[in-house]
């Protein structure tokens, strides 16, 4: 189990910082103050989720595959 927590916690920390990153960059492409980065990476984290939710197993956001996801281990139990 703790191997799936580990993806886990890798995956959300990616996504944070991909997110981040990006809200981070549009701002400065944008030419707009540098606190518009969070909103920017709010909106991006929630069509990631979206799209995760459409494309990935349903019920999760997550974009681990099943093996690997904490959630679908509890599920089994």
């Amino acid at each position: 189990m703790k191997k799936q927590l580990l993806l886990d916690a890798a995956e959300r920390s990616g996504w944070t910082g991909a997110q981040a990153a990006l809200g981070a960059g549009i701002t400065e492409l944008a030419d707009i103050p540098i606190w518009w980065a969070a909103p920017v990476a709010l909106v991006l984290a929630a069509a990631k989720s979206w799209v995760a939710g459409r494309l990935g197993r349903k019920g999760t956001a997550s974009t681990l595959p099943a093996a690997a996801d904490p959630a679908t281990m509890a599920r089994r139990v």
